[in-house]
């Protein structure tokens, strides 16, 4: 049974490690050693300001056993920035109760829409989520190019109820 629940700054080490994982494992057919080495910045174990990438945004932590398996952050511009999950949960509906998460928050929060740029791998995922394409681009990261695609969600705030 897999659980949402809110980030704590305790979880960031096990995030980066799902983190590197899902770029090195998930994404290898996409994407070539070297393109996910500088993706990944795989010399770096976890970074000083990942922590604080993390808690500077909207981060849900999907659990397993106890265990994180997978993480979504949403900035407060509506800039879905980080999505990944561990390989060997992909498929298991996992990405979707994250999102499903993200989604209502977004929208508790008022927001029209919602933005990634989704890698070659996550592209699928956000078209079944109903995400369409903007537009494909290249990215430089540490030397190399990579692939993915801006996409955005248009969204229907809730209506708040009037108090009572």
């Amino acid at each position: 049974m897999t659980r949402i629940r809110p980030y704590v700054a305790a979880d960031a080490p096990a995030l980066r490690g799902i983190f590197t994982e899902a770029v090195q494992v998930g994404a290898r057919a996409q994407y070539s050693a070297a393109q996910r080495d500088a993706w990944s910045g795989a010399a770096q174990h976890c970074p000083p300001d990942w922590g604080d990438r993390l808690g500077d945004h909207l981060t849900f932590v999907a659990e397993q056993d106890g265990d994180p398996v997978g993480f979504m952050t949403l900035g407060r511009d509506g800039h879905l920035d980080l999505a990944f999950v561990l390989p060997q949960v992909m498929g298991q509906g996992v990405a979707d109760a994250l999102h499903d998460r993200i989604l209502a928050e977004a929208q508790a929060r008022g927001l029209s829409r919602l933005t990634t740029e989704a890698s070659l791998r996550a592209q699928p995922f956000f078209r079944r989520m109903g995400w369409r394409l903007v537009a494909h681009q290249t990215v430089e990261i540490r030397g190399q190019r990579l692939d993915n695609a801006v996409m955005e969600k248009p969204l229907q705030a809730l209506r708040k109820l009037p108090p009572r």
